[in-house]
This record gives C-alpha cells, sequence and structure tokens, in this order.
C-alpha cells in the first residue's frame, strides 16, 4: 500500500511539472508573439506612413501641373520636385519610387498635383503615365510665325521645330502640301493634345483633324466649285479678310467665284497687305499694287499659293455655300459700316469707290 502510494505520488509530481513546462512555455510563447506583433506594428507603422503619409505640398494651392520634359531620368525628376519645393519628405518620396521601380521608368507629361497627396499616389500617377492633355485654341492667326509662337508656348515642341517642319516641302509631300498652303490644315478651334507631342506627331493630329473637317458633303460642295478643298481654305481667308459680317460672306465670295471662272484677276486688298507683310495698312494705294509678289492678285490671275490668315470653319462653309449672282466688283460703304457696296459694272464701282475714297479722305486716312 505505501508503494502505490509512493508511486501516485511521484505520478502526480510529474504531471505537475510537465504542466509547469507547458505552461512556461505557452506563457513565453504568447509573450514572444506580443513582442512581435508590438515590434511588427511599430515597422508597420513607419511604412505605412512612408507610403501614405501626405507628401505633396503645394502651399495655399489646391492642385499644380508638373511637366517632365522628353527623355527626363530620376534625377532630373527630383530636381523638378525639389526645385519649387513641392515633396515635403525626400527620403521616403525616393525610397518608395526605387520600391514601385519608378526611378527606372520616368515617363514624361503634364501631371495634375493635388496638395497632399501621398507618396503612393503620386508615383503611381508618375508611373501610369496618365497625363492632363493641354487645350490649345489658336484664332486671328496670320502667318506660320505666329502660329508657331501660339503653339509653343503650349506645347513642349520649340518653334524652330514646328517651323521647320512647316518649311520642309519634302516632309509635306507626302500630305499632297507644300510650304505655301500648308496652313490649310490648321483649322481655328479647340484641340485636347498632349503636351509633350512632338511637333510630327503634332502636325499628324492637325492633319487628322483636318481631314475629319473635309467630310463628304464639303468635299462635293467643293468639287461642284472646282476647287480643291485647300484652294476654298485660300478663297476664305480672303472673305475672311474682307468682312467680318456673316450674312455678307457668301456674297463676295460668289465675287470671287465669278472673277475666278471669267478669268478677272481677284484684286483684292487683303492679298496685297499679306505681301507687304505690314497689318496695320487700312488703305491699299495703287502703287501698293505694283508690289511683286505670288500672293499680289492684282498682277496674278486666280487665287494665291495660300492662305492669308487662319480662317474659322462658318468661314469656309460660307464660301462653299456661296451666292449666285453677276456682281464683279465691290468697295466697302462709306458709312464705314462693315458691309459693301456691289457692282456689276466697272463704271457702277468706279462711282461706290469714289464715294468710299472721299470718306477716307474727309477722315485723312491715307494708309
Amino acid at each position: 500500500m505505501q508503494k502505490d502510494s509512493k508511486k501516485r505520488k511521484n505520478t502526480s509530481a510529474k504531471r505537475s511539472k510537465k504542466h509547469s513546462t507547458r505552461r512556461n512555455f505557452l506563457i513565453g510563447t504568447l509573450v514572444l508573439i506580443g513582442i512581435l506583433l508590438i515590434g511588427g506594428g511599430i515597422i508597420g507603422s513607419k511604412y505605412y506612413k512612408l507610403v501614405y503619409r501626405a507628401n505633396v505640398d503645394l502651399g495655399n494651392k489646391e492642385t499644380a501641373y508638373l511637366y517632365i520634359p522628353t527623355n527626363s531620368t530620376f534625377s532630373d525628376v527630383k530636381r523638378i520636385l525639389y526645385k519649387d519645393a513641392l515633396i515635403s519628405d525626400k527620403a521616403s518620396f525616393e525610397w518608395l519610387c526605387e520600391k514601385k521601380g519608378y526611378n527606372v521608368n520616368v515617363k514624361s507629361g503634364r501631371y495634375l498635383l493635388r496638395n497632399h497627396m501621398n507618396n503612393n499616389e503620386l508615383i503611381n500617377l508618375l508611373r501610369s503615365g496618365k497625363q492632363e492633355p493641354v487645350k490649345l485654341t489658336f484664332n486671328n492667326v496670320r502667318t506660320k510665325e505666329q502660329l508657331v509662337s501660339i503653339v509653343s508656348h503650349l506645347l513642349e515642341a520649340d518653334s524652330a521645330s514646328l517651323l521647320s517642319l512647316l518649311d520642309n516641302n519634302e516632309f509635306l509631300k507626302k500630305y499632297k502640301l507644300n510650304s505655301d498652303n500648308v496652313l490649310c490644315i490648321f483649322i481655328p478651334n479647340t484641340y485636347e493634345i498632349f503636351w509633350d507631342t512632338p511637333a510630327e506627331k503634332f502636325f499628324k493630329k492637325m492633319y487628322n483633324e483636318y481631314e475629319k473637317f473635309w467630310n463628304k458633303s464639303r468635299t462635293q460642295k467643293a468639287a461642284d466649285m472646282g476647287l480643291k478643298p485647300s484652294e476654298v481654305i485660300i478663297m476664305a481667308s480672303i472673305v475672311y479678310q474682307e468682312t467680318k459680317k456673316k450674312d455678307e460672306m457668301p456674297r463676295i465670295a460668289g465675287v470671287y467665284m465669278n472673277r475666278i471662272n471669267r478669268g478677272i484677276p481677284l484684286q483684292a486688298d487683303p492679298t496685297v497687305i499679306y505681301a507687304i507683310g505690314d497689318f496695320s495698312i487700312k488703305r491699299v494705294l495703287t502703287s501698293q499694287t505694283e508690289i511683286e509678289s505670288p500672293y499680289n492678285t492684282y498682277k496674278h490671275r486666280g487665287l494665291p499659293p495660300g492662305p492669308i490668315c487662319l480662317p474659322e470653319a462658318f468661314v469656309i462653309d460660307k464660301v462653299l455655300d456661296y451666292e449666285k449672282h453677276d456682281y464683279i466688283f465691290f468697295c466697302a460703304k462709306e458709312d464705314f459700316s462693315g458691309y459693301h457696296n456691289f457692282a456689276e459694272t466697272a463704271a457702277q464701282h468706279a462711282q461706290n469707290a469714289q464715294k468710299y475714297h472721299n470718306a477716307l479722305n474727309k477722315l485723312k486716312i491715307k494708309k
């Protein structure tokens, strides 16, 4: 009996010791897990802040545009951001850029930044290449130089590369254009285009817009006039410089069509002004009509080789719907209303012209 009692005590002691060991192991394990969780939480919190903490500082502005030029490196991007103090924490930004691979995959463009963007949002935007397009608007343009000046102020492409392309007859030949009539493809409007679009790609976009404009209906109307689309635009450019009165444009276009069909020189004063290059001229003198230039329609029959301005779409449509009549002449009205007197004969025109010249003389307008 004593042996059994002793044996039971020993067994009980062993069990107690075993339970104690298990309990200590469990406690130790829980403590270790707790330490790891706390440590992991601290580390996780640190990395969370690196990734998601607001890091774009635009000051008092809610938004701003970031311009990254073509062929930029990561160093270039940092220089642009840091120069304007757009990043609060440079180290966290650069760390995440490396983790996401942006440091070796820079994409050019114009990007819209929002104030207080975090690193993750900013880097995802830059990695995606999802840039904001530029709204390009041009009107009241008379020359290539004016056009490329407007475009180069809104796009990355510089004026020299744009102008060189517009003067490159070898390149333009593929589009059945030349350096004289190339401006015909630029129809005034507002276009959306990416800031980093190179000169040639910009040209192709504008040519595509030009082809869209010349739909089947417009192309047929031009053919009925016996003119190419580019020639319609050249005529529209002259009409636009002759009058800003929409209701009168078809009638003036009709005069020019009558002159072309009868082989009479257009004798359009705006073409002489264009040939001279002084757009401040209000009164064309007889001596000025003797200037030697393919744009002088007093000396050369038919249309000039290119447009003398960029006419808007509605002007082109007014020309396509020109008025059919027998007028051969027109002259500005003596009341300076912007309208014109029309005539079928030279005698009628001489009377109208004298009225206008008398009005100019009365106001002492000599040129």
